[in-house]
């Protein structure tokens, strides 16, 4: 059995990942319960346009990276993290129970305060979720410990979406979501309890809480460390790639390849499933040491399988013979073209999002890992935080990335097809400001022959 899930059995690394899982399972369920409810529902939640609201939504639960990343950061570095762990699992179920009172009163604003809490809830936690693992886990198992986190919650997005869409369409949905998103939330801070102390890195820090002057300050000092500085642009450019793709997944499904909702939460759960296989072959393939050849690695594999992306959803396209929007078993079944002959684009198509989210893993978890081990100690919250604040920057970067493209005339496959390009022009810049990116994938490549 691989080190990583020994992890598993172990006090230092359970409650946490449990903790870590069971938070981000809780965000995603509840946001996408609001978010659907919306969307088929809105009028008996407010006199709002629904596309607009259902646009606004997800912005407002980004807000808070903005507006506090900062101060968590510093309240990460100068207190105990199991505590502030604990503390944060409070304050989500006190969320829970004001989102049940929107749920219950038919209230969109209530709804929507709990929205920005819940993404103040994940700005506080985000902090410590990364700074912890290094106090707690050897140099040689950081690369597991990161690959298992990684895992853990790009399953739990995905398992949260797809129960946080089907909740809102029972009846009655405000109490079965509601019942639902506080057990989630008791669960996370049950584990939360098991969670071993982890000493704060500088207790004599003083808090500066202002976000703007506290988020340039963190700037500026990552900046003198250019080679973490380089890993967080190289973090925030995955989370842009990322979110351009899965933003247009549910058009994707429906306009491209004339699928229904269960075409999109294939391709959804197709892409999670890479991710976390990737994630988990990261220790395999680093031999448990932190590295950075696999960044370069994953890159080449995001952009080949982009592109091939946009050939077969192409392919699919133009050559689909049925008007009427297909469920996913019809997707992946024998397809005709117009012709009458056998296409298998619709496998390729699979393949291609399982091996993009494959090879996304294989770029993500090593530069955390690099993170961890070079940031200095006493800094390591603050610096997670500036990178959450530059992820979160990278993510509304790329919804106006998408929008431009459309406004240039182009279609969702070639937007797919045009972020694969940009990749390449990215991956050029990192290598060239950073040469240890290339010597380590060269390095790598020996040394698996």
């Amino acid at each position: 059995m691989s080190n990583q899930f020994k992890l598993m059995t172990e006090k230092r690394f359970r409650p946490f990942f449990m903790t870590q899982f069971w938070g981000a399972f809780n965000d995603n369920m509840f946001k996408t319960a609001l978010i659907t409810l919306v969307a088929f529902h809105a009028a008996s939640l407010t006199s709002l346009d629904s596309a607009m609201l259902v646009t606004i939504l997800p912005g407002i639960f980004i807000l808070p990276y903005f507006l506090f990343s900062a101060t968590a950061g510093q309240l990460a570095d100068k207190f105990e993290k199991s505590r502030i762990i604990r503390l944060v699992k409070k304050f989500e179920i006190g969320i829970m129970l004001f989102a049940s009172a929107g749920f219950f009163l038919h209230n969109i604003w209530l709804l929507a305060i709990a929205l920005f809490m819940m993404g103040m809830h994940s700005t506080l936690f985000g902090p410590v979720k990364y700074a912890y693992l290094p106090q707690h886990l050897g140099e040689h198992e950081l690369m597991g410990g990161n690959g298992m986190v990684e895992m853990g919650t790009f399953v739990a997005i995905l398992l949260g979406q797809v129960l946080g869409a089907w909740l809102a369409i029972q009846h009655p949905h405000e109490l079965i979501t509601s019942v639902a998103i506080l057990i989630i939330a008791v669960l996370g801070y049950w584990h939360s309890r098991g969670v071993p102390d982890s000493p704060a890195q500088e207790p004599q820090l003083e808090i500066n809480w202002n976000p703007l002057t506290e988020t340039c300050r963190s700037i500026r000092f990552i900046w003198r460390h250019q080679a973490v500085w380089l890993a967080i642009i190289a973090i925030s450019w995955f989370w842009f790639y990322g979110a351009t793709l899965l933003a247009q997944f549910p058009s994707f499904a429906k306009n491209i390849l004339h699928g229904d909702e269960s075409v999109f939460i294939l391709l959804l759960t197709t892409f999670s499933l890479g991710i976390g296989v990737g994630s988990l072959l990261c220790e395999r393939l680093s031999r448990g040491r932190v590295e950075l050849g696999l960044v370069l690695f994953g890159a080449i594999g995001l952009t080949l399988f982009s592109i091939d992306l946009y050939y077969s959803s192409t392919h699919i396209h133009g050559h689909w013979n049925n008007q009427t929007l297909s469920d996913y078993m019809t997707f992946i079944g024998k397809q005709l073209d117009m012709h009458g002959n056998v296409i298998f684009s619709h496998w390729r198509l699979i393949l291609d999002i399982m091996l993009v989210g494959l090879f996304g893993g294989f770029y993500i978890v090593p530069l955390y890992a690099f993170i961890q081990t070079r940031a200095e100690k006493s800094h390591q919250s603050r610096v997670i935080a500036a990178t959450n604040i530059l992820n979160a920057l990278f993510m509304v970067v790329s919804a106006g990335f998408s929008l431009w493209i459309f406004h240039q005339g182009l279609n969702i496959p070639e937007l797919f097809l045009t972020t694969a390009l940009l990749n390449i022009i990215v991956m050029i810049y990192l290598c060239a400001r950073q040469p240890l990116y290339y010597k380590s994938f060269m390095n790598w490549i020996r040394l698996k022959h």
